[in-house]
């Protein structure tokens, strides 16, 4: 069954949707459109809160209005690890669904999120009547292998404190602000230990590169929050300087 304790809305309007130009959602016509937005269901979700289960049946397709999700997987050995994160104008589910199977991960909502779920005869529905939506899909798909083998290829090639600068520096777009002194205030979205395991190393490697990136000027770390001072000087770290 889907997880958490989820507070259910009166359903959206799709049309007034502002991610919705993000999404594979946006090849419907306005028939279709309207026929999506009486069949879906808005929920609201808080931080911690669970989406679904890896594991579980996949019940249908989830698009992400608001926020920001983290998709975790477990190894055989147990170890729980961040494989991505999501946000407005994302579609989780969507290979689980395509692939019958169960879901590969858990999404959890690590922000306050606002979901809508498709199930899955009404997505089935659209894909017959909109051959587009299903090549919508395909492209996702594709670019999603793209960047994966772009992440293998910087988990190979690149030092880790270049990775960790380049997370830094996605994160900034998502969740950095600015002060009027040009300092750039990152609230970091996930605790430590999980931007290790989404790193792919130990929590001690991280800590070093974090004082690599300090002693270097490029950040400063305080808990779940990373000051900036001069962006150049992270940026420097891509190449390699300092």
């Amino acid at each position: 069954m889907e997880g958490g304790d989820i507070q259910r809305l009166p359903a959206g309007n799709c049309f007034a949707c502002q991610a919705r130009e993000r999404t594979e959602w946006c090849r419907l016509s306005e028939t279709d459109l309207a026929f999506l937005n009486r069949h879906k269901i808005a929920n609201e979700y808080q931080p911690g809160q669970v989406i679904f289960y890896q594991g579980n049946p996949c019940l249908g397709i989830h698009c992400i209005e608001q926020g920001t999700v983290a998709l975790r997987k477990t190894s055989d050995d147990g170890q729980q690890l961040v494989a991505r994160l999501f946000h407005a104008g994302d579609t989780l589910g969507y290979l689980a669904y395509f692939a019958e199977t169960g879901y590969t991960g858990t999404a959890v909502a690590i922000t306050p999120a606002r979901v809508c779920f498709v199930e899955r005869t009404a997505v089935r529905e659209l894909l017959q009547r909109n051959p587009n939506l299903g090549m919508a899909f395909l492209r996702r798909t594709a670019g999603n292998l793209r960047d994966a083998e772009d992440a293998r290829l910087r988990d190979v090639a690149m030092p880790l404190r270049m990775r960790l600068a380049h997370l830094l520096l996605v994160f900034k777009d998502r969740f950095g602000t600015a002060a009027d002194d040009g300092t750039i205030s990152i609230e970091l979205p996930l605790s430590r230990q999980d931007i290790a395991a989404m790193l792919g190393v130990r929590p001690e490697s991280l800590s070093r590169a974090i004082r690599q990136l300090e002693q270097a000027g490029a950040a400063r770390f305080s808990r779940r929050e990373v000051k900036v001072a001069d962006l150049d000087l992270l940026f420097d770290q891509l190449e390699g300087a300092g």
